[in-house]
């Protein structure tokens, strides 16, 4: 009979199948208070957007390595080199939440002000997924899966896509970033009506150059390319036989860049029309997402 622990796990995984997909309509007519969408007036529930910021993501990979060292489906850890792809791989993801959990907002001038039920959302969000994903890198399946996992080209395909998601992603937060960053210097944030009580407010502008001629959300673009290769890389490809075997086979990096996909489509949605309205010189040929097709 399973533990209690695997059976938290088990019911993790199912529930952050099920939930994404549930909430990724709702939100396409809905926006998550934060960010260019954050609440103008201050309330008590409105929290800093930085330190809330670093708060939830640290979640994720705290988490991640609580459950990789401790390897509840493995009879041992994983050894801790290099050489090994599960430590590799989990070398990848906490590449990933350094930039994003530390670098990243600590480089930003200024970010609105989040309501507390994002970032309640967002640290529950965070504890599932690292913990499933430290999980699932330590456990005797992946361990399997990846052995000689550095001389099998599809490996290196994913860790490519990883990569090159990577640094698109910090390439395209860095144009948003330069954007904030001239117009604190030039004493424009003040002006702009929505931002931060304290009078530092964020500035928004038409972003351009790279993948932003073609579509409003490439930092999401590459974000989800990141996460594709990384899942290629680390896991079997689900069966796609019928729909309760994709269920059953859908493992956690799978699991995650499919969350990655519903959660933040909608959002890249509500955001390119807002662009829209907010800017009448907004560029009309760009997509949403993906370039060429939304």
């Amino acid at each position: 009979m399973p533990s209690p622990g695997l059976r938290s796990l088990w019911l993790a995984r199912k529930w952050f199948t099920i939930i994404p997909p549930l909430v990724c309509p709702v939100t396409f007519v809905f926006d998550a208070p934060f960010g260019r969408f954050a609440p103008s007036e201050d309330s008590i529930l409105l929290v800093d957007g930085i330190k809330s910021w670093i708060a939830m993501e640290l979640v994720s990979p705290v988490s991640f390595i609580y459950t990789f060292l401790k390897a509840p489906l493995a009879p041992s850890a994983p050894a801790l080199s290099l050489h090994d792809p599960s430590t590799f791989l989990a070398t990848l993801f906490l590449i990933h939440y350094a930039n994003r959990a530390l670098i990243s907002p600590l480089r930003t001038p200024v970010r609105s002000k989040s309501h507390i039920s994002v970032f309640l959302s967002a640290v529950s969000f965070n504890i599932v997924n690292g913990s499933l994903m430290g999980t699932y890198l330590s456990s005797a399946i992946a361990q399997s899966f990846l052995h000689d996992a550095f001389s099998k080209p599809l490996f290196w395909v994913g860790v490519g896509l990883w990569a090159l998601g990577f640094a698109g992603n910090i390439l395209h937060d860095e144009v948003l970033l330069n954007i904030r960053r001239n117009a604190k210097a030039k004493g424009k944030a003040k002006d702009d009506p929505r931002g931060m009580s304290k009078g530092a407010k964020p500035h928004y502008a038409v972003p351009h150059g790279y993948l932003y001629s073609l579509i409003s959300y490439p930092n999401y673009f590459c974000e989800w390319v990141e996460w594709l290769g990384f899942a290629l890389a680390a896991a079997p490809l689900p069966s796609f036989t019928s729909f309760g075997d994709l269920l059953a086979t859908l493992t956690p990096p799978y699991i995650f860049f499919l969350s990655e996909v519903f959660l933040m489509l909608p959002r890249a949605y509500r955001g390119h029309k807002w662009y829209h309205n907010r800017f009448s010189d907004y560029p009309r040929d760009r997509k949403v997402v993906i370039p060429f097709l939304f």
